[in-house]
C-alpha cells in the first residue's frame, strides 16, 4: 500500500490569497521532491522480491533475511517524529539534500555489502536517510507554491501519483533488475535518481524560511528506537526459536519496560516526540490501530509471497514480481476511495475497503496450496489491493478530520510512523511462518493469511463502532 498524501486534506482547504505559482518555474522543485518520495517508496517494495536470492547468496534463514526488510523500516518509523524538529531547526532544502546524499551512500554500500551484517547496517542507513527524505520533500513544495492553493494540490497530487506508481512497480521492476544483473543492481539502481534528485536540490530549489528553533526529545528518541528494535528482534527470534527462548523473552519484556518508559518521558518533556494528548482524541486510538494492523498484514504478506513464489513453486524473481502485479490496482481504488467517501463518508469507505482486503486474505487462505493455478490466486491479490486502496486514504482523512487544521501534519507524522511499525512487524511475525522450505513455506503462508484475515476483521470492529459521518465527509477533513 503505498504511502498517503500526508497534507493533502489540508491543502485543499487552506484559505490563501489570490496568488498564482506557475507550475513550470516550481517544476525543479516538484521533479526534486517527487524523486525522493519515489526512492523511499521504491526501496519498501522492491526488496521483497530479492529475499529468496539474498537468502542464497549470504546462505541465511528466513529469520536473518526479515532484518532486510525490517532494518529499513524500523530506523526510517522510529526517526519519522524527529525529522520535522530537525528541519524546522535546520531547514527543509539543507535536511532534504543531506537525506539524499545519505541514501545514496547507503545504496551504494547496499550495493556493496559483503555480508549480511553490512547489507543490514546499510539498510539501517537508508531508512535513516529515508527519514529525512520524505516530510521535507512535502515541506518544500508547500513552501515553493507560497500562498497558491490551486498549484500546491496540482503539485501535491503529482508527488503522491509518482510515488505510488513507483512503489506499485517495485516488485515487477525488482524482478526483471534481480534475473537480469543480479540482486546487488535493486539497489545501484538508486544511485542515478539520488544524484538526479541531489543535483536538482542544490540548483534549482529554494530554501525555506529561517529555521526555527525548536527543542529536541532526544531521550524519547534513544528510548524509541530501542523499544521497535527489541520488540520486532523479540519476534523475530520467537518464530525461530519459540517464545520459551531466554533471548527472545527477554527482548519482548524489555520493549514492554522502554515502552512504559518511553510513555513517561513523553509526559515530563517539554518538547516530546509524540504527543500522548493526541490519544485522548475520538478515533484517533481506533485509527492508529487499524493502520498499524492493515500494514502489518499487506506487507507481512508481500514478503511472504515472494517467499511462496520462489522457494516453494520455482518463480524466478522476474515471475514472481510479475505474480505480484495484481497488486498495483492499488492506485485505481485510491481513485475509488475519494469518491466512496464523498458519498458515503470515511467510516463507511474504511469498513468498505476492510472488507474488500478481508475477501481477499480468505480466498487466498482457502486457495493457496503447492500447485494451486495462478489465474485462481489473482482475484485474491486484487482483492488485497482495492481493499487497501480505498480503506488507507479514508483512514488517513479520518486522522486528518479528527485534529484542528495546524495539527494535521503531526497527525500524519504519527499515522505515518504507526503505519511503518505496523510494517516492520507484520514482516517479523507473519515471515516467521514461512521459514522452511517447500511444502512448510506453502503451509505457513496459508497460516499468514488465516492470521492477517482476523486480524483485518478484528480491524472492521473497531471502525463499525465509530460515530458516523455525513455522506459528504469526504469533502471536509
Amino acid at each position: 500500500m503505498s504511502e498517503q498524501v500526508p497534507a493533502l486534506d489540508s491543502a485543499l482547504t487552506a484559505a490563501a490569497p489570490p496568488h498564482r505559482t506557475s507550475l513550470r518555474a516550481i517544476f525543479p522543485t516538484v521533479a526534486a521532491a517527487s524523486l525522493g518520495f519515489a526512492i523511499v517508496q521504491l526501496d519498501v517494495t522492491v526488496v521483497n522480491v530479492a529475499i529468496p536470492s539474498l537468502g542464497h547468496s549470504f546462505g541465511s534463514s528466513v529469520h536473518g533475511l526479515q532484518w532486510i526488510v525490517d532494518a529499513y523500516t524500523l530506523s526510517f518509523a522510529a526517526l519519522l517524529l524527529t525529522s520535522g524538529t530537525l528541519a524546522d531547526r535546520f531547514g527543509s532544502r539543507r535536511l532534504f539534500a543531506y537525506g539524499l546524499a545519505l541514501f545514496l551512500l547507503a545504496s551504494l554500500g547496499c550495493a556493496l555489502a559483503p555480508s549480511l551484517a553490512a547489507l543490514i547496517a546499510a539498510r539501517v542507513a537508508q531508512g535513516v536517510g529515508a527519514a529525512m527524505i520524505l516530510p521535507t520533500s512535502l515541506a518544500l513544495i508547500t513552501h515553493a507554491c507560497a500562498n497558491d492553493a490551486a498549484a500546491r494540490v496540482k503539485a501535491i497530487a503529482w508527488w503522491s501519483a509518482t510515488g505510488g506508481a513507483i512503489s506499485a512497480a517495485g516488485p515487477t521492476l525488482g524482478g526483471l533488475l534481480i534475473d537480469s544483473l543480479g540482486w546487488r543492481a535493486i539497489f545501484f539502481i538508486n544511485l542515478p535518481i539520488c544524484a538526479l534528485g541531489l543535483w536538482l536540490t542544490l540548483r534549482h530549489v529554494r530554501d525555506s524560511a529561517a529555521a526555527r528553533t525548536r527543542l529536541f526529545d532526544p531521550a524519547g528518541q534513544i528510548v524509541a528506537v530501542l523499544v521497535l528494535g527489541l520488540l520486532t528482534g523479540g519476534i523475530i527470534r520467537a518464530g525461530a526459536h519459540g517464545l520459551g527462548d531466554p533471548y527472545a523473552a527477554g527482548a519482548l519484556a524489555a520493549s514492554v519496560v522502554l515502552g512504559a518508559l518511553f510513555v513517561a518521558i513523553e509526559r515530563r518533556v517539554a518538547a516530546p516526540m509524540l504527543q500522548l494528548a493526541f490519544f485522548r482524541i475520538a478515533r484517533v486510538p481506533g485509527t492508529l490501530a487499524i493502520g498499524a494492523v492493515t500494514n502489518a498484514a499487506f506487507y507481512g504478506l508481500i514478503f511472504s509471497l515472494s517467499l511462496y513464489f520462489q522457494n516453494a513453486r520455482g518463480f524466478t524473481a522476474t515471475e514472481s514480481g510479475l505474480a505480484l502485479a495484481p497488486l498495483t490496482i492499488i492506485m485505481l481504488a485510491n481513485i475509488a476511495s475519494a469518491r466512496l467517501a464523498v458519498r458515503y463518508g470515511f467510516r463507511t469507505t474504511v469498513i468498505v475497503g476492510l472488507a474488500v482486503s478481508l475477501a481477499g486474505y480468505v480466498w487466498l487462505w482457502q486457495t493457496l496450496a503447492a500447485h494451486t493455478p495462478y489465474a485462481l490466486l489473482a482475484p485474491g491479490l486484487a482483492a488485497m489491493a482495492i481493499g487497501g486502496g480505498i480503506a488507507i486514504p479514508a483512514l488517513t482523512s479520518t486522522m486528518l478530520g479528527s485534529v484542528e487544521a495546524g495539527r494535521s501534519g503531526t497527525a500524519s507524522a504519527i499515522l505515518n510512523t504507526a503505519r511503518q511499525v505496523g510494517a516492520a512487524v507484520g514482516v517479523a511475525a507473519l515471515g516467521a511462518l514461512v521459514a522452511g522450505q517447500g511444502t512448510a513455506i506453502v503451509a505457513g503462508a496459508a497460516r499468514a493469511f488465516a492470521v492477517a484475515a482476523v486480524l483485518v476483521a478484528v480491524c472492521i470492529v473497531l471502525a463499525a463502532r465509530w460515530p458516523g459521518d455525513a455522506p459528504n465527509a469526504g469533502t471536509r477533513a
